[in-house]
């Protein structure tokens, strides 16, 4: 994936504005508005509402703070007794291999 910022453009209150994005925080957003079944356009002036500094800043924000609440609510949604497995599972051993590690 990319991780150059591209300019983006979307209409807010009959004015269009622009904002910059790389394309892992574009397409995080794009997947919201489809999980919401919400334009990308309406999530962006929900976004824009609520936000205190940057429209860029606001939207990656507002990602990040969906894919912590997405973990969480799989964490939470977990049987008592079932484990995380994988690399970088809490309770995984030291010795699980890992991003930095090789099996």
């Amino acid at each position: 994936m990319d991780d150059s910022v591209r300019k983006r453009s979307v209409t807010i209150a009959g004015h269009r504005t622009s904002f910059s994005l790389e394309d892992a925080f574009w397409q995080e957003l794009v997947g919201i508005a489809e999980r919401r079944n919400v334009t990308l356009a309406e999530l962006v002036v929900e976004i824009d509402s609520d936000r205190d500094g940057n429209l860029s800043s606001a939207l990656r924000l507002y990602v990040l703070r969906d894919l912590q609440n997405r973990l969480a609510s799989q964490t939470s949604n977990q049987t008592p007794g079932q484990t995380q497995t994988g690399p970088g599972a809490a309770g995984a051993p030291d010795d699980a291999p890992g991003p930095d590690k090789q099996a």
